[in-house]
């Protein structure tokens, strides 16, 4: 990406904290990255195809073969297997039948990591090269000469990798939330979704998430060589946070309904804390490719 056209008359933020941030060089350096991500269409063509596949595709298949072809034996094992859980977690699912009942918990526990493994997929991508990539384009030295601070510069790099991926969550949400109505609900008595434990994780857990992978891929893309290593590194970092995704969707499924609450509030503040720490690792010596390590 070039660098982000930063007026030189304007002078340069002090060092003193969050209060001498400009806000306004921060929306340049995000503004400028995601209208090159837009124009890229080798950037939205895959990220619209990644979401169709995991909010589309893969529940009107899955969802239409269980509600719509009831004998299949696989599905009534699958109602066999739901029995063995505990009494309280048999109490949240719904249906009569065991079309519906396998339905109901595929659409609202199983499939809820869908909603984190496709932001980290794409947010990951962009902010893994987003700093490394402008030292391999010879563009550093425009942002490292710039007078926007360090921090401006990673918080607008920050955002430009966040918003993309949640988007694009946010988008495939919709569009997840119309198939299951329309192929659970008739099974389970009307629309149902967005179920509670779906609200939370979308509008509180999925953020943090996102914010806490990238202090971390954003750093990495500062102190690596290249943008093959960053992105490598990057993929080892959403394994962890993919993990956690299921244990959330386990707990409400075992009727830990505030579990998606709690680890929220974990997330925010250990997010908070990432990016604290992930600000100090973008210098204009990384950007120039001059600093020890690069």
């Amino acid at each position: 990406m070039t660098a982000p056209a930063v007026s030189p008359t304007t002078p340069a933020p002090s060092r003193g904290g969050w209060l001498d941030l400009s806000w306004k060089r921060v929306r340049i350096v995000a503004r400028s990255d995601l209208r090159q991500l837009i124009e890229d269409k080798g950037f939205w063509m895959p990220m619209v195809f990644l979401g169709a596949i995991f909010f589309l595709i893969i529940p009107t298949v899955l969802l239409m073969t269980i509600t719509k072809i009831g004998d299949v034996k696989v599905v009534n094992q699958v109602s066999e297997t739901l029995k063995v859980l505990p009494p309280s977690a048999q109490a949240q699912i719904q249906g009569e039948s065991p079309e519906g009942k396998t339905a109901y918990a595929l659409a609202v526990f199983l499939l809820a990591p869908v909603a984190i493994v496709v932001p980290l997929t794409i947010s990951t991508a962009i902010g893994a090269s987003t700093i490394v990539g402008e030292r391999e384009r010879g563009t550093g030295e425009f942002l490292a000469h710039s007078p926007a601070h360090e921090r401006e510069i990673y918080l607008g790099k920050l955002i430009a990798s966040l918003l993309p991926g949640y988007a694009t969550t946010l988008m495939g949400f919709g569009v997840y939330s119309l198939i299951v109505n329309l192929f659970v609900g008739p099974e389970v008595g009307g629309w149902f979704f967005p179920t509670q434990s779906w609200w939370v994780l979308m509008l509180w857990v999925v953020p943090p998430f996102l914010a806490l992978t990238l202090s971390i891929v954003l750093r990495l893309s500062a102190k690596v060589k290249s943008t093959a290593a960053a992105q490598q590194a990057a993929g080892l970092v959403t394994l962890p946070m993919i993990g956690i995704a299921y244990s959330q969707s386990t707990g409400a499924l075992f009727g830990a309904e505030s579990a998606g609450f709690w680890l929220g509030v974990v997330a925010w503040i250990v997010a908070a804390f990432g990016l604290s720490r992930g600000m100090r690792a973008v210098s204009r010596a990384r950007l120039l490719g001059v600093a020890d390590g690069v």
